[in-house]
């Protein structure tokens, strides 16, 4: 029962991105609202211990993947505005909203600061999620701040949380001690282990493409543990990691960004959702009015007030800068070091969990709905270019890519030089191969029977994933043996290619038949944009 119910909270999550995409509802809020959901029907879930085990694990891959997935050449030139807003930033944000729980909301001093503190963090998950899900494509590279900033501040958040923590359970250590060996190892730690495993990288080969994945989870581990263990900040120091070696070209790169657009969705579904099911439906309703007051003065007053000051050295443009400070959206984790303080044994009198908890969710909810609307409103979009460019996992999916094809007997091609192939488009020959050896393409290289030839150019990648499809037909489907004019395809359909015996490419017509074993690769449009009916006559 327990896997059969894992899986359908799975396809529903599955359905709740699908959902968001189409409407612009933060996907992660539906997460959580999905795991409240499932504990307000009985599914009862209070291991807080488990819970922050599973965190620390999520919160490592998604600190990883945020660095690796961020295009440094892109956010270099706002570097600086992004570090001293997820340090300096951080500081500011959590100190002036702690200092509103303790003198208006009734905090003690010590607990509103770490609330303030464990809330003083930007949630890349939420940012990154919602300038993918909408291309908010923004202008004066305010996406590569923002992903930067969002990416990189939690451990500031982090640091901030263990010192309170410290102060409220009384242990006896050197809180500038604590703030430097939390910095200067996670920073120290990061960019040795960098180095190392960019090194082995280049390096080192594997038999199976997928074993670099396992490589690089192995890299993740030694990285945190070795920080963690030496007293550094083990966030930090995965975030130099993955900003790094995603920045670094290998062999294997693409295998690891596949999976890890996988693994990390995974880890973000489950981790909202388990905060989600933690939840107290009752204690949240009764901390709801502390937490509006905290989510609305952090919004409205602290965030931007923190913006504006530090940003003031770097001239930024107003609409920018009421951007960046709508965009400080909270979320992961916050929770999760919420659920680190519960775990402490401090002794708090507030209710950390539920008042951080709600914080969260009304602050994705509301920020992250309006985000859209306002990058408009404000005159922040660019429409000249996709904010996918920013991310590193984009250019690497669609890099250079090859494709081959055969000269069977009878080719027109044979006898052919390579300089008089007159290829219209931007494609290279790549290479030649010839009995199983390669052949340099020069331009008087003549193409021979059986010759395979590579061409390089630029790959195409589908980021929606629903325009190109996929049929393989089987023996019995209703269009084997039918002639393509035959088939009663919608408007918005066209089938563009046949692959038949591994290496015959077909390129279809009105008669061509479809046979069992074929794979046939149609393209999709949305209806509103569909194919204009061509005569037969015309098409010949």
């Amino acid at each position: 029962m327990n896997y059969l119910m894992i899986g359908f909270i799975f396809i529903l999550a599955l359905l709740a991105i699908r959902f968001s995409n189409k409407h612009g509802v933060p996907a992660l809020l539906l997460f959580i609202v999905l795991g409240m959901g499932f504990g307000a029907l009985g599914l009862e879930f209070e291991n807080f211990v488990f819970a922050d085990n599973f965190a620390t694990v999520a919160l490592m891959v998604i600190m990883f993947y945020g660095g690796f997935g961020t295009n440094w050449n892109m956010a270099k030139p706002v570097a600086k505005e992004s570090i001293i807003l997820s340090s300096l930033g951080v500081v500011a944000t959590a100190l002036i909203t702690g200092l509103f729980s303790h003198f208006v909301l009734g905090f003690g001093l010590w607990e509103g600061l770490l609330i303030g503190s464990i809330i003083g963090s930007t949630d890349y998950a939420s940012v990154s999620n919602i300038l993918r899900s909408k291309n908010l494509n923004l202008k004066y590279n305010t996406a590569s701040l923002l992903e930067l900033e969002s990416g990189s501040n939690d451990p500031a958040a982090y640091t901030m949380t263990m010192v309170f923590l410290s102060i409220i359970i009384g242990s006896d250590v050197s809180v500038p001690l604590l703030i430097l060996s939390q910095i200067a190892l996670g920073i120290g730690i990061g960019a040795v282990f960098a180095f190392v495993i960019g090194k082995m990288l280049t390096n080192l080969t594997f038999e199976a493409d997928g074993l670099y994945a396992v490589f690089m989870a192995a890299a993740m581990l030694i990285t945190y543990g070795a920080a963690d263990f030496l007293g550094g900040n083990g966030y930090l120091a995965l975030y130099i990691l993955g900003i790094y070696l995603g920045n670094q070209e290998f062999k294997g790169k693409r295998d690891i960004i596949f999976f890890y657009d996988g693994f990390t969705e995974i880890m973000q579904i489950g981790l909202f959702f388990i905060l989600g099911l933690l939840s107290d439906f009752t204690s949240f309703i009764q901390t709801f009015p502390m937490a509006l007051a905290i989510m609305l003065f952090l919004t409205l007053i602290a965030r931007p007030v923190a913006v504006y000051g530090l940003m003031l050295p770097f001239n930024l443009k107003k609409n920018q800068l009421n951007l960046i400070s709508l965009a400080g959206i909270r979320g992961a984790a916050a929770i999760a070091f919420a659920i680190m303080a519960v775990n402490s044994g401090a002794d708090i009198s507030v209710d950390v969990y539920h008042i951080v908890f709600g914080v969260s969710v009304l602050s994705a909810l509301i920020q992250g709905s309006i985000m859209p609307y306002a990058a408009d409103r404000w005159d922040m979009l660019d429409p000249n270019d996709t904010v996918l460019s920013t991310f590193n996992y984009y250019q690497s999916k669609a890099e250079i890519g090859f494709l081959e094809t055969k000269i069977y007997p009878e080719s027109a091609l044979i006898g052919r030089k390579v300089k008089d192939l007159n290829l219209t488009f931007d494609f290279i020959v790549a290479k030649i191969e010839r009995d199983g050896k390669t052949v340099v393409p020069r331009g008087q290289t003549v193409l021979q029977e059986n010759d395979v030839i590579v061409l390089g150019g630029e790959r195409h990648f589908d980021q929606s994933g629903q325009d190109l499809i996929e049929t393989i037909i089987p023996s019995g489907h209703e269009w084997e043996n039918q002639q393509i004019k035959d088939l009663k395809l919608p408007s918005n359909r066209l089938i563009i290619m046949i692959q038949r015996n591994t290496h015959n490419i077909i390129v279809p017509v009105g008669d061509t038949r479809i046979l069992k074993g074929d794979k046939v690769i149609l393209i999709k449009v949305e209806d509103d944009l569909a194919f204009p009916r061509v005569d037969e006559d015309e098409e010949e």
